[in-house]
């Protein structure tokens, strides 16, 4: 133990050994000591010497550390300090902070060592799973030196370790499971770690995030105060960007789960936001920075545009203008909100309706646009939140004619109200003003006024500038060519390099693709020998974007030159080209535009984002149309008149082809249309005629019928005009007719009779097949598989009663008439006499005809209901057929189940009976042994003693 003294600190007796030697004796003893706190004094003393020391207790200690962690894993101070060790050899914070006031030299080596130790320790996977192993163990010891040790691990081979834990069993649920630790210290270190994880690793990422992390990290949040919280809340937005920037899938996922709502309480700000702390503000910026990953240009747009709506829907839209339009907001988080609110309403109608309807809390009330335009072309505003302000004019913009139209309106003279501040008004300042940056930031608005929209290119020719009192006004595009070409002191004041290249990229997006603009350009005599002056010069670095520019405004005249004017068409300004600047030079100079620095840079992103105002030259957009025109343009300058005439004809074959084929599409159009409303016709039609059919039938059938009365009413009219010259011949031929005609109905009724009696047999035939089909339902009822389908058919049962039911009611009734008949007839045929008034017995014969009519139809309408019933007796035998059978079956199954339940019921009789014989023997041995002076448990003790050993052995496990 005088060693360990020596080591730490005590009094020493004799020459000191060197460093080396002390970590070498150490090293031994963690080697060799069999006793558990020899090693751990070993262990704890090359912790102390692992920051002084830190070269010679990596080379010769971190193999034994690491055995340590192997083998003694049951004892946690030993493990704690051989973690602690590891961990300051591989980590670099300690000397960081100790090699402040060095060279960089010095600091350079250190950071060296602890990539090298990293490397060593990570030469065999297991060691890396042994760390994912050791973060089980719930001691603060263990635990925390282990999420520690991982998080320099990473922090030094952040990939290598990264591949380690992606293919280690359980390897990230582990690392997710320190988020649940009561423990803030270890919750706190374990979003660390998971930072250092998730970094430039998709596959992670996406465990992480399905391993529920936005929940726990949201609740963190919201734990801890949301945007006034501390340093914890911006651990969790750091994690939270890292899963999910550039991460598709993890957007989707935090999407739907209905994240995007938990976000909307984060940006509640009052109306006092004077003083607000340094970690509130990091920890807003941050919450802006990851609704802006979720809309992100660089986002596919479907998933843009999902989550925009989101936004918008959940309200978040509407607390971000709230920021926007409050006051006291420090200027950062300003500048930040305008970017995310112009990223949330980039493309989406719906989100852009809603900003240009946003005022400012001011009075009068003002457009939120018009607010952030006057801050835009205000040169004391900070330059940060101006190029904010151009950036959001952008986005409310793109794809977005409504909102250009408007924009173009406040310009146009019927609309413009000299009472209030317009946004057009604004942009023509800043578009004249003296202040370079507004000038060119004033022009990039416009031109995105006018982007991919001929209509509005159009209008804004119509826009005049009074220019000074007793001079006509000018047009807006007049005045743009006059800043250009003229010469005078307030022209140079606005003519640097900067305003020169705004003017000249809004004048090549409003006249591309516009032949009226371009008519209207080459209308002033003045712009073409300026353009070409200015390209003709050889000017130094800085004029040389100037004359590329301006070589592209000529080549659009070109390309886009309807040949209106006789003095420039296209043919000319291309001769003029060939004379005065020279195809190869005027295509020379056309390219420098895309070889500019600033060109690539603003190419990237839609953002207007420059280091310094001086450096802020192109526009996104216009970028884009550079490369679209630039190859067209450079063609059209090398073609000759012959080619322009070839194009032109197949051009003009093209159109006429095109029309012919707009023409027949119309036309098959039209066919189609036509086809379809024939169609439409012939089955009306058809239906039509098949009603007809019907109706024509029922009409042939009504006239036979009234052609066989007629025949009849005939008869009776020829014997009743005999009957009048022949009064005696009449009467007997009357009693004759009257006589065969009773005959005949006595035939009638009879077979109405023998019909009625058919009809009586089958209804007792049917009430007796109703009373054994109910009898049989009743049986079938009792069984429980059977009892839907027996349900059913006894209801069809009780349907077909009722139906026969209703049948023999009327059977009975037409007995009733058919007996009243039979009397009135005889009555007649007994109460007739000779000479009796003719049109009385004519009317009688009427009456007995059409009640015989009536009766013979509805006999026939009996017929055809005992046919019906005859047909569902027979469904109803064949249902009741299979029933019977279903139930058979379930029957036999009954059977057999309850021979099995017997049989079962003996067996366990059996064993009753074998038990209670076992007990009484147990209980006759029992007494014997007591007998005999042995002590016997009883039952009762032996049940209480395993439960406590059944205690006991939860308690171990624990």
């Amino acid at each position: 133990m005088n060693f360990f003294r020596g080591v730490m600190g005590g009094q020493a007796v004799g020459p000191q050994p060197s460093g080396a030697e002390t970590i070498q004796k150490l090293c031994d003893r963690v080697a060799s000591s069999t006793l558990l706190e020899d090693r751990r004094d070993a262990v704890r003393a090359l912790k102390s010497l692992s920051k002084k020391y830190r070269m010679e207790v990596g080379t010769q200690a971190m193999d034994h550390l690491i055995n340590i962690l192997q083998t003694d894993r049951s004892d946690s101070e030993i493990l704690g300090y051989a973690l602690d060790t590891l961990y300051n050899l591989i980590c670099n914070d300690e000397e960081e902070e100790q090699d402040e006031s060095e060279d960089e030299n010095a600091q350079k080596q250190a950071d060296d060592l602890g990539a090298q130790f990293t490397d060593t320790f990570i030469q065999d996977p297991e060691h890396v799973t042994l760390l994912l192993t050791l973060l089980e163990e719930f001691d603060f010891h263990v635990r925390w030196p282990a999420v520690k040790l991982l998080t320099a691990l990473l922090k030094n081979q952040c990939v290598q370790v990264q591949g380690i834990i992606l293919v280690s069993p359980m390897g990230v649920s582990r690392l997710m499971d320190l988020l649940a630790d009561s423990r803030e210290v270890i919750r706190n270190d374990g979003l660390l770690l998971l930072q250092q994880l998730t970094k430039s690793n998709a596959a992670i990422q996406k465990i992480v995030a399905f391993e529920n992390a936005f929940e726990r990290l949201l609740d963190i949040i919201t734990e801890e105060g949301s945007s006034d919280g501390g340093i914890v809340v911006e651990d969790c937005l750091l994690l939270l960007l890292n899963l999910l920037k550039n991460n598709s899938s993890n957007q989707n996922f935090f999407k739907e789960g209905s994240y995007i709502q938990r976000m909307k309480p984060w940006f509640e700000v009052g109306d006092d936001n004077s003083g607000w702390s340094a970690q509130k503000v990091t920890n807003l910026h941050l919450m802006l920075q990851l609704v802006r990953v979720m809309v992100s240009p660089v986002n596919s747009p479907g998933a843009t545009a999902s989550c925009q709506k989101s936004m918008y829907q959940c309200g978040l839209l509407q607390q971000l203008c709230t920021i926007l339009m409050a006051t006291g907001v420090p200027a950062d988080i300003l500048t930040e909100t305008i970017n995310t609110v112009s990223e949330v309403i980039r493309g989406s109608q719906v989100n852009q309706d809603y900003f240009a309807s946003v005022n400012a809390p001011s009075n009068p009330p003002r457009p939120a646009i018009v607010v952030l335009l006057m801050s835009m072309v205000n040169e004391r505003q900070p330059f940060v939140l101006r190029c904010a302000v151009l950036y959001c004019f952008q986005c409310f913009l793109y794809k977005n004619q409504k909102g250009q139209g408007e924009i173009v309106a406040t310009l146009l003279p019927s609309t413009i109200d000299a009472n209030s501040i317009s946004a057009g008004q604004l942009l023509c300042g800043g578009l004249f003003s003296a202040d370079s940056l507004s000038n060119w930031c004033a022009a990039v608005a416009l031109a995105h006024s006018l982007q991919d929209n001929l209509t509005q290119k159009e209008q804004l020719l119509r826009v005049q500038l009074a220019t000074s009192l007793g001079k006509p006004p000018v047009s807006l595009l007049q005045q743009c060519t006059n800043i250009l070409s003229q010469g005078d002191k307030i022209i140079r004041r606005g003519s640097k390099v900067q305003t020169r290249v705004g003017l000249l990229m809004l004048l090549c997006t409003w006249i591309s693709n516009c032949p009226i603009a371009v008519t209207h350009f080459l209308h002033n005599q003045e712009n073409v020998p300026f353009l070409t002056a200015q390209i003709s010069e050889n000017l130094g670095e800085d004029e040389r974007l100037v004359q590329g520019l301006c070589a592209l405004l000529l080549g659009i005249c070109i390309y886009y030159n309807d040949n209106s004017l006789e003095n420039y068409t296209k043919e000319k300004l291309k001769q003029l080209i060939e004379k005065r600047i020279g195809k190869e030079n005027f295509v020379e100079k056309l390219g420098f535009i895309t070889k500019h620095e600033l060109y690539s840079r603003a190419a990237q992103k839609p953002q207007p984002v420059f280091p310094s105002p001086e450096q802020m030259l192109f526009d996104h957009e216009f970028t884009k149309l550079v490369k679209e025109l630039e190859g067209m343009i450079t063609k059209a300058v090398h073609k000759s008149s012959e080619e322009e005439k070839k194009e032109e004809e197949v051009k003009k074959t093209l159109e006429q082809h095109d029309n012919i084929v707009t023409q027949y599409k119309e036309l098959i159009r039209e066919q189609d249309a036509q086809i379809q409303e024939l169609k439409e016709q012939v089955a009306s039609m058809s239906s039509q005629n098949e009603q007809m059919q019907t109706t024509v039938t029922q009409q042939l059938s009504q006239i036979q019928q009234h052609k066989d009365q007629y025949n009849i009413l005939k008869l009776k009219l020829g014997k009743e005009n005999q009957s009048q010259s022949n009064s005696q011949g009449d009467g007997s031929q009357m009693n004759g007719l009257q006589t065969e005609e009773i005959t005949q109905l006595r035939e009638e009724l009879e077979e109405l009779r023998r019909q009625h009696a058919l009809l009586q047999t089958q209804l007792g035939d049917k009430d007796a097949l109703i009373n054994t089909l109910r009898s049989e339902a009743s049986q079938t009822a009792e069984v429980s598989t059977g009892g839907t389908d027996n349900t059913e058919l006894h209801k069809e049962l009780e349907a077909l009663r009722s139906q026969v039911q209703s049948q023999s009611a009327e059977i009975n009734q037409m007995k009733t008439e058919r007996q009243e008949l039979l009397r009135r007839a005889e009555a007649g045929s007994s109460a007739a006499v000779p000479g009796s008034d003719g049109s009385l017995d004519a009317a009688k014969m009427a009456e007995l005809e059409s009640r015989l009519a009536a009766q013979t139809t509805e006999t026939e309408r009996l017929k055809e209901e005992g046919k019906s019933s005859s047909q569902s007796r027979a469904e109803l035998e064949q249902q009741l057929a299979s029933a019977t059978s279903t139930v058979a079956i379930l029957q036999t199954e009954k059977a057999k189940l309850q021979t099995e339940v017997q049989e079962s019921k003996k067996e366990q009789d059996d064993l009753l009976m074998l038990l209670a014989d076992q007990d009484q023997k147990i209980h006759s041995l029992k007494l014997r042994l007591k007998d005999l002076g042995e002590t016997v448990d009883d039952e009762d003790d032996l049940d209480a003693r395993d439960q406590t050993d059944d205690d006991e052995d939860e308690e171990d496990e624990d």
